[in-house]
């Protein structure tokens, strides 16, 4: 156990040495406060506006929310929730750095402001559903080496939908959700131990009403942020609207499918607080693409509704098959809460894109959708980018996450006790008549 903390002591100065280094070198700050002074190359107008209040709020929102969205987990619930901090600390400056030299670079420097960092966090919410897969069995040093490899493939991943292909994807249902559930799930893959017993694991995972506190405070920091985290990148202050009122709407009408669903696939009177947890989240991850489209309220409604039917559905028939035949183990469920509603976004964005002309949109049109709006790109075009999109991220993500996990299986980086490798007594002091 010492010498696992020496390894994570030594991992995390390297690392900090090496971004210090790095920012240095190339970072500076953007003249996006003052537009009229900005380089037309680093697109300081539109995107930035207000970006300072949207990053408290997504900020807030990845830190607070995403930490509390582990506690509730009994037996390593603490001590994932360190590491979620640790996470966060490291990926924001990896993700200013890596898409820094895809989006911000100018004339050999990087220039960091309030629209970078608003991104950063994007691609650190990403790492941190990934994490949502493999708790329990990776040890910190392998969190941070997964938050490296992961930074750097979803940068890749994002700059080729929303820079190359014109994607529209404001609120990340591909390039947060779906692909930071299949990046981990892949990862859970390549590091699947056949030799453990599994139902040792599951009583690892149990929670108590205590832990359960976590979750309540987790859910309502999804409540008032998230909304915030899907229109944070919105075009203008037009559509973030839309966007913020589409996400509320989706978000109780998933809400509500638990409490139709919950009782009768389970039992109990009424669903506990991390099932509703778990619906939120999977109501405001199917809007992530079409937040900022015309849903109209009763369309939003309706996706939120099926996002929750089908994240209670799979909770309850389609992670058993993952565990027992596809040799999946999906610690919190990231498949049936970020997975599946993320698909399920990016195919109902793809239809609203077909719907999108300047009749429905008026002068929106050009601000969510611009190659369309300056008719240099089809309505049929753009929906089909739109879904190939899917398949694309779904790849990277598969790609990418079995090659992070071949580096972590290697037995350099494993720790001498596997079944403490998340353990609240390994990282955190607490009773354990607590947990």
């Amino acid at each position: 156990r010492a010498a696992s903390r020496l390894r994570l002591s030594g991992l995390c100065f390297l690392l900090q040495i090496l971004n210090i280094l790095l920012f240095a070198v190339f970072a500076r700050y953007s003249p996006e406060s003052s537009p009229g002074h900005c380089p037309p190359q680093l697109d300081c107008s539109q995107r930035n506006q207000d970006s300072q209040p949207r990053f408290r709020d997504v900020h807030t929102q990845v830190l607070l929310s995403f930490g509390l969205l582990v506690a509730f987990l009994g037996r390593y619930g603490l001590g994932s929730a360190v590491i979620s901090i640790l996470i966060v600390a490291f990926a924001i400056q990896w993700a200013l750095l890596v898409q820094g030299f895809f989006n911000f670079f100018l004339n050999g420097k990087i220039y960091v402001g309030a629209q970078s960092m608003v991104s950063a966090d994007f691609c650190t919410a990403a790492v941190l559903i990934s994490t949502g897969a493999v708790l329990g069995r990776v040890n910190p040093v392998q969190m941070l080496l997964l938050a490296l490899l992961e930074v750097t493939v979803c940068t890749l991943n994002e700059y080729i939908l929303l820079s190359l292909m014109g994607v529209s994807d404001s609120g990340r249902s591909l390039t947060v959700h779906t692909f930071g559930a299949y990046f981990g799930l892949m990862v859970s893959r390549v590091l699947y131990q056949p030799h453990k017993d599994e139902r040792k694991r599951e009583e690892r995972q149990d929670t108590g009403h205590q832990t359960d506190v976590f979750a309540v405070l987790g859910t309502i920091y999804l409540w008032i942020f998230w909304p915030s985290f899907t229109s944070a990148t919105a075009a203008h202050e037009n559509t973030e609207n839309w966007a913020v009122l589409n996400t509320y709407f989706s978000l109780v009408a998933s809400t509500i499918a638990t409490f139709v669903l919950s009782p009768v696939l389970y039992e109990g009177s009424t669903p506990r607080m991390v099932q509703i947890q778990d619906a939120t989240l999977a109501g405001m991850a199917v809007m992530g693409m079409a937040g900022e489209m015309l849903v109209t309220p009763f369309g939003a409604l309706i996706a939120g509704f099926l996002a929750g039917l089908i994240s209670q559905l799979s909770f309850r028939f389609f992670m058993p098959v993952l565990r027992s035949r596809l040799k999946i183990q999906d610690t919190c469920g990231v498949h049936n809460i970020h997975g599946l509603p993320g698909i399920l976004g990016a195919l109902l964005g793809t239809l609203l894109t077909l719907l999108a002309t300047a009749d429905t949109f008026g002068d929106r049109l050009e601000l969510v959708f611009p190659l369309m709006a300056q008719g240099s790109r089809a309505v049929t075009d753009q929906a089909f980018i739109q879904l190939s999109a899917l398949p694309l991220t779904l790849l990277l993500a598969a790609l990418g996450g079995c090659l992070t996990g071949a580096v972590l299986k290697t037995k350099v980086l494993r720790s001498p006790s596997d079944a403490q490798y998340l353990e609240n007594t390994v990282l955190w002091e607490v009773k354990l008549g607590n947990c």
